[in-house]
């Protein structure tokens, strides 16, 4: 029996599938004699079946009528080797994958031969045999659709009571082997893809709504091996700390577009169970508790990681995760002090008792010094109008700068902006900036938060005053709305009783609406107060002037005189360090910098996303703020220093034009000495271009010099620097001996880039 099927000689014929299939029937056992046959078998007659699909309609018609399918599985119980189940699961993947008539599919997933093979009592011991089956699962699952997916469920009453295809793969969801997890993930984003109405109700139903807190507990264990890791990195960096946690942040991103793929698939109640588990497991009990004061961050190398991390994941969480209510939540929640999720166990999902924090640490706070640091503070001054500078400003006290627990968790945001390092700081405006890209963010929570957009505001006002809610004219020009005012109160009451009611928070927020104004001018006052730090790296200062042109895009009204004085003394500060890089290591380069970043800094302020993404503040830059941290000789830590210092000096200068209402040129207004001695002698030279080998050119202010190119004959020649523009050469010409002064020009050698008069001055110096 075993030769004949070796001598077969048409592979693709209907004969041999009828062959095989006849052959197949007839095994009663499979062991080590017969098993190769077997193999051979199965793996023919899944490329037979898939072969007559696109061909021959009669090669699936004969494989239905003789159930071949059947064989499969009495095939899969006679066996007592890994090798069968193997080809069995590939044998049944290749076909389900391959077959294109919808008919083909149905025959594939009825009379319960899948489900059975997808129940049934694997090795999974065995690595190989997992990875089949999971490839087993993601075939079927690719094939889903309305029609398909009641062929593979249970149902009793119009009710589905079984889904073996998704109670099996979730099985798998959190094992440790990544490509499994993605196959999982794909099974189950068919599912939820489907839109069946009764199969929702079934994977929202108890015990199966576990997997959706499950899927948060996991996500939450990989933040905090992130924060360890960020931890770990900040103490002993090595050459692969950076593509380590690279890794780390890209499966904690995958893990979010999970999430958000879920949420696409537009299911109310799954939708409903993401949010909770986020805010239940994650955001209250571990994330805000991070944000500790700066005061507290100094103690602690631990506490100040976390709060990088806490920042980084707040941003990628409202980024990514598009979820209404979650999004607005995070930012009622922004009212509440610091206490309120430090010392509030808020409540429980599915048992779970959430920690306080990324450390422990956390759990106590020290108030002996309270009263010591509660002196320390930031006044904010509100004009009573943005067009009057005669009446007197209302000064209010936003910032507590000591380790105080009832600060609100939006005022220490602030803090890390005024007064926190500069990783802090960067994930502050990171988190501000991806707030006020939010979509899902009511725009009344924006205004409460002072990160509304000038534009947003006009236009909200206008709208307003167009349906009749107010007089157009008071609404608009009006410094103080109580209209305004309200709509932030209404919109935030909503999910702050949310948070008391449904998450047990039960701290009242702190100074939710005093005034519509306070909080924009407390944003501003902290933005004017970052450019004014001379600690903070250019990139991230960089982020500020772009989070301030999205909240001022056309006007210098809601800058008050302190601002600008704040502004121009640290521009000059700014220009003074700048002036003393001319004698630095790169003069020659410095008007080159000058204008390309000057071009970057233009696009970046007016870019409609931040300079920097939220993972940056995962890997800080080095800096260097002085002279001393310049290692001794090394002109390229040189080099990066004045690159440093150019660049914070074009976004205060783009800033003082900005303040000052002109527009903003595309190139720096950079004025070359007319009268200057490299000039002169270009114009006298009769040289107007680049300088050639064999141009002739006046001699009269060259510098006369003999070079020998070989022992004993020197030859007669006369050097001369010149610019045109803001390029130079340096020029040695050979005299012409019957027509003096002038010369021919023997080589030029090309200044790169440099403003020539400066490089000069700096010689003769």
């Amino acid at each position: 029996m075993w030769f004949s099927f070796w001598r077969s000689k048409d592979r693709f014929s209907l004969d041999q599938l009828r062959y095989l299939a006849d052959q197949l029937t007839k095994v009663q056992i499979v062991n080590e004699v017969n098993k190769d046959f077997v193999i051979e078998a199965l793996r023919s007659i899944a490329e037979l079946v898939t072969y007559g699909d696109q061909h021959d309609p009669t090669f699936f018609e004969f494989f239905m009528e003789k159930q071949v399918v059947g064989d499969f599985v009495r095939i899969l119980k006679l066996s007592r080797t890994i090798s069968i189940p193997l080809q069995l699961l590939q044998t049944v993947s290749i076909m389900i994958q391959n077959l294109q008539s919808e008919h083909a599919i149905y025959y594939m997933f009825s009379n319960e031969h899948m489900n059975y093979l997808i129940t049934y009592s694997f090795d999974f011991r065995n690595e190989e045999l997992l990875s089949y089956y999971i490839s087993f699962l993601r075939a079927i699952g690719g094939k889903l659709n309305k029609n398909t997916i009641s062929l593979l469920v249970k149902t009793r009453n119009d009710e589905v009571v079984s889904f073996p295809l998704y109670v099996e793969a979730i099985r798998f969801a959190f094992h440790e082997e990544s490509m499994i997890r993605a196959a999982v993930r794909a099974v189950t984003l068919n599912v939820y893809h489907v839109g069946d109405d009764s199969v929702n109700r079934y994977i929202t139903s108890e015990p199966h709504t576990d997997y959706f807190s499950n899927l948060v507990s996991f996500f939450r264990k990989q933040c905090m091996d992130l924060n360890r890791l960020i931890s770990e990195t900040l103490k002993n960096p090595g050459p692969d700390s950076n593509s380590t946690v690279t890794t780390a942040v890209d499966e904690i991103e995958d893990n979010l577009y999970y999430f958000s793929d879920i949420i696409s698939a537009g299911i109310p109640d799954v939708e409903r169970l993401i949010t909770d588990s986020i805010l239940m497991l994650l955001i209250f009990p571990v994330l805000l508790p991070s944000l500790r004061t700066v005061a507290d961050n100094h103690v602690d190398q631990d506490m100040q990681s976390g709060v990088v991390t806490s920042l980084y994941l707040l941003c990628c969480i409202l980024r990514i995760v598009k979820i209404k209510d979650l999004a607005n939540t995070i930012v009622a929640a922004l009212y509440y002090p610091l206490e309120s999720f430090t010392k509030c166990s808020g409540g429980q999902v599915n048992g779970y008792i959430p920690d306080h924090g990324f450390t422990s640490k956390s759990d106590g706070i020290d108030n002996d010094n309270l009263a010591e640091n509660s002196a320390k503070c930031l006044v904010v001054n509100v004009p009573c109008s943005s067009s009057s500078s005669d009446c007197h400003p209302q000064s209010i006290t936003i910032l507590n700068n000591g380790s105080s627990s009832n600060v609100a968790l939006r005022e220490v945001l602030l803090e890390y902006v005024t007064g926190g390092a500069d990783v802090q700081v960067l994930g502050s405006l990171s988190v501000l900036a991806t707030l006020l890209q939010t979509k899902e963010l009511d725009e009344s929570m924006l205004d409460g938060l002072g990160i509304l957009p000038q534009r947003k505001q006009q236009k909200k006002l206008l709208l307003q005053a167009l349906v009749g809610e107010a007089s157009g004219e008071e609404q608009l020009f009006s410094s103080e709305s109580s209209l305004t005012r309200d709509g932030i109160a209404c919109g935030l009451d909503v999910y702050l009783n949310k948070i008391k009611e449904q998450y047990g928070v039960s701290f009242q927020p702190s100074n939710v609406v005093s005034s519509p104004r306070v909080p924009r001018f407390q944003v501003l006052d902290a933005l004017v107060s970052l450019f004014c730090r001379s600690n903070i790296s250019a990139e991230t200062l960089w982020d500020g002037g772009w989070l301030l042109r999205q909240l001022l895009p056309y006007s210098e009204s809601e800058f008050n005189n302190h601002h600008l004085e704040l502004l121009k003394i640290s521009y000059e500060n700014s220009a003074s360090a700048l002036e003393k890089e001319v004698r630095g290591f790169w003069p020659d380069l410095l008007i080159t910098v000058l204008c390309d970043e000057w071009r970057k800094c233009k696009r970046a302020m007016e870019s409609s996303s931040p300079p920097k993404e939220p993972k940056c503040m995962l890997f800080p830059p080095r800096m260097f703020f002085s002279e001393e941290d310049i290692p001794e000789g090394s002109s390229f830590t040189a080099g990066e220093r004045m690159h440093e210092l150019v660049k914070v000096f074009v976004l205060l200068h783009q800033l003082q034009i900005f303040t000052h209402g002109r527009a903003l040129p595309d190139q720096p207004l950079i004025y070359h000495p007319c009268d200057h001695r490299t000039n002169s002698r270009a114009h006298t030279s009769g040289l107007a271009a680049v300088p050639k080998p064999g141009t002739e050119m006046n001699l009269v202010n060259a510098v006369p010099c003999r070079i020998a190119f070989e022992r004993g004959k020197e030859r007669h020649f006369c050097f001369l620097a010149i610019s045109v523009g803001t390029s130079g050469w340096l020029v040695l010409a050979e005299e012409l001996p019957l027509k003096k002064p002038y010369g021919v020009v023997r080589v030029a050698a090309p200044l790169a880039g440099c403003n020539v008069c400066i490089v000069v001055f700096y010689l003769a110096s």
